[in-house]
């Protein structure tokens, strides 16, 4: 402190507490759950298909929405992060027929969202390149990104070649499959649409609305959600800040391991995005000191 200077130091914030200090219960995925989380895409895709031939043409379009967010946000997910126990092989096996069935590479996906993790925000960083962007310029490079993540990863991961191609030549052959089959049955182009066009909002959804461009710490880069609103528009799925600091838990922890953490969210004077007091988060946390290796 400078003579003349009243005001004291900043304190630092707390060290962040460890998975076993916040419970290795977080980590836990039952047999129910795993086959749940793994079956759940199917079990919309099938019901789609049963929507569509009934006419039924409102609750299809809404099933494919649906697998949108459980895909991209939750079962995928998992899979990227190999959080739900499975073994390497069987594990990246799903991961990609999944992806492949929602018009995406899982090779991809995974790839470039563990690199996401280890540099995030930074310039490499091309999942969160929306951060960086304005609203309108993340909507419009909606349309492009999983061809971008996809020629990223192949340029950056030649190990992998192999992966992406295969992958990529499952999704022309599904395209053209739906193309051809239009002359009987519109259904499986108009699902390929909807999911093509269901992945253009990714950037803003994942990347533009929960982070923040100009953060220098693990605690200012992603916002803190809570509050009813966002846990019902999300479903229970808005909980970014937690997931980059424990990305080894699943996401149907991810509620209970935001409650843990609220205290020390509290105590550090890390505030949820719709707090007034928003500018009190840079303050009590630029000085933050993380140690990832605690953490995960």
């Amino acid at each position: 402190m400078t003579p003349g200077n009243s005001e004291s130091p900043e304190p630092l914030p707390d060290r962040l507490p460890t998975l076993n200090e916040l419970g290795r219960d977080l980590l836990h995925v039952t047999t129910m759950r795993r086959v749940l989380t793994i079956g759940m895409p199917f079990v919309i895709m099938v019901a789609y298909v049963i929507f569509a031939c009934l006419g039924w043409w409102p609750l299809a379009v809404l099933s494919v929405m649906m697998l949108c967010f459980v895909t991209y946000g939750s079962s995928s997910h998992d899979l990227v992060h190999q959080t739900l126990g499975l073994h390497r092989r069987w594990n990246f096996f799903w991961l990609s027929l999944i992806e492949i069935l929602s018009f995406r590479s899982g090779t991809a996906y995974r790839l470039s969202h563990i690199h996401h993790h280890q540099h995030l925000l930074e310039e490499s960083d091309v999942e969160g390149s929306a951060a960086h962007f304005s609203l309108i310029r993340t909507l419009l490079c909606g349309p492009t990104l999983q061809l971008r993540l996809w020629l990223w990863t192949l340029s950056k991961f030649p190990q992998h070649r192999l992966s992406l191609l295969l992958e990529a030549a499952g999704i022309v052959v599904l395209l053209v499959s739906a193309v051809v089959a239009a002359q009987w049955t519109w259904i499986p182009l108009i699902y390929t649409s909807l999911v093509i066009a269901g992945s253009w909002i990714f950037p803003l959804i994942t990347v533009y609305i929960p982070h923040i461009a100009d953060g220098k710490t693990p605690l200012t880069q992603t916002r803190l959600f809570r509050g009813w609103w966002f846990r019902l528009i999300a479903m229970d799925h808005l909980y970014h800040l937690e997931h980059h600091l424990y990305p080894a838990v699943p996401h149907h922890h991810w509620r209970s391991l935001a409650v843990r953490l609220d205290p020390w969210f509290e105590k550090n004077g890390v505030h949820p995005t719709s707090s007034r007091s928003s500018s009190a988060r840079s303050r009590g946390s630029r000085l933050f000191m993380w140690n990832s290796g605690d953490a995960q």
